[in-house]
């Protein structure tokens, strides 16, 4: 089942939502608190810990956090630069039985973070900037409560020293920033505290991971979805592609090539006659387009025919630098999958008029531009489709290698042969190539990531 992402204010309408329904906001701050301190008691394992208080909520929810550790026999101390601000945090204040040091340097091997909490907007300074340049030197176990203290929590901004943590707790529900580079490379393991606040409704959630199944008793090879992968210019990158296509589920995977293939398997059909025939073939369920293109006219000509047919279609690489308003304008939007990595999407955003920076909000942008579903790929994965957002957990780091995004476009494409589902392909595709990628042995090539996609489909049978 998928898990909501929100916005600092679908966040702070869930929780006035609550609060209207009849629960304090004290009762709210308790429920996070002890929630979280259970996280923090099972990672300090009896060890003492040092809770870091800031003057909002989030300082408050440090209070009660201490308080629920000094109450199971813990070492407990508490460090806050400022006196707390709102009514909750005070009354959290009040409640705590432990001493507090305005400024002191962290004495126990566990420290939670508790000076900023998601709704963060301005750079840290002063003395809670010296607090996390303190914690980030120490040799200790370190947690952030809801969003490390110098990030901004819908954009996944670095405001401040940003140490790096060896837990996040997110305190009633995902925030984009539990998605997004550069803020979520130092959060640690991540972990979600229920406070009973209802969070469904949006428009962004965590990608669950899909249930594929085997074909269906009476499939064939062709009603389990043809894909034809165009190439051009360059053989190499949709010969990979067509490798990973070939183990993602497509019932057929032809490769559209005018160029000689020795390496290439037996398995894979390769189409060398008239392109124009070739294209046209009625039993195509979906088609790929980019890999080796090409940006000369040739390749422009080719993507073209491709948009020209109307299927549901898959553009990566060289395609996303020739896709422009004209091109677009002859297709069907909705049927259409990009999959830029941060070059790529800038190259598109400049041919649509897209002008945002952060790039969650350039994906979203180009998405209801254009109408077509989005796969901004990189560190951190996002997919657009349908006005929703997905965000994956982050996969393995060996991804950063050449030709990674050439199996992901095939994939992608062997996914919407079978079931022409963007958005739902998009979703299987990230999943399997990151578990392809954890199941491959480090550094891995492309054509040996491509191979294990085989093996990874049995976790979502």
């Amino acid at each position: 089942m998928s898990e909501p992402v929100l916005t600092v204010e679908q966040m702070r309408a869930a929780e006035r939502a609550a609060v209207d329904a009849g629960t304090s906001e004290w009762e709210l701050m308790q429920r996070a608190g002890r929630g979280a301190a259970l996280w923090v008691m099972r990672a300090a394992a009896g060890r003492g810990v040092t809770v870091l208080c800031g003057p909002g909520n989030n300082g408050g929810d440090g209070y009660v956090i201490a308080q629920s550790l000094l109450g199971a026999g813990y070492a407990v101390e508490v460090i806050a630069p400022r006196e707390p601000s709102s009514t909750a945090a005070r009354t959290a204040r009040a409640h705590y039985e432990g001493p507090v040091s305005e400024a002191a340097r962290p004495q126990h091997p566990v420290v939670v973070d508790c000076l900023f909490g998601y709704g963060l907007s301005r750079a840290v300074e002063g003395a809670f900037a010296e607090l996390l340049e303190e914690l980030g030197a120490n040799d200790c176990y370190r947690i952030a409560i809801d969003v490390p203290s110098a990030v901004e929590s819908d954009s996944g901004r670095v405001l401040g020293p940003l140490p790096r943590y060896d837990l996040t707790l997110a305190l009633g529900a995902w925030k984009q920033a539990h998605a997004l580079m550069p803020a979520v490379a130092r959060m640690g393991a991540l972990r979600r505290v229920p406070i009973g606040i209802e969070t469904g409704g949006g428009t962004a959630a965590f990608a669950a991971p899909p249930h594929l199944g085997a074909p269906a008793a009476d499939a064939h090879k062709y009603r389990r979805g043809l894909l034809a992968i165009v190439a051009g210019a360059m053989p190499g990158a949709p010969l990979l592609s067509s490798e990973a296509a070939m183990r993602a589920g497509a019932g057929y995977v032809s490769l559209l090539s005018e160029h000689a293939h020795p390496d290439a398997p037996a398995e894979l059909v390769i189409e060398q006659g008239d392109f124009a025939e070739a294209i046209a073939d009625e039993r195509i369920a979906a088609l790929l387009v980019g890999p080796g293109l090409g940006r000369d006219g040739a390749a422009r000509s080719r993507l073209a025919a491709v948009l020209g047919r109307g299927l549901p279609a898959v553009l990566d690489a060289d395609a996303l630098h020739l896709l422009d308003a004209k091109l677009l304008a002859e297709a069907d939007a909705s049927k259409l999958c990009v999959t830029p990595h941060e070059g790529e999407l800038a190259a598109l955003c400049e041919a649509f008029g897209v002008t945002t920076e952060c790039k969650l909000d350039r994906a979203r942008r180009l998405h209801d531009v254009t109408g077509m579903t989005v796969l901004a790929k990189g560190a951190d994965t996002i997919l657009v489709a349908g006005g929703m957002t997905s965000f994956f957990p982050r996969g393995s780091s060996w991804l950063s290698v050449a030709g990674t995004g050439d199996v992901l476009a095939g994939i992608f494409a062997s996914r919407l042969a079978v079931h022409g589902n963007t958005r739902r392909a998009g979703e299987e595709a990230v999943w399997l190539h990151h578990e392809a990628a954890r199941r491959a042995d480090p550094a891995f090539t492309a054509g040996e990531l491509a191979r294990a996609v085989r093996t990874a489909m049995e976790t979502f049978l």
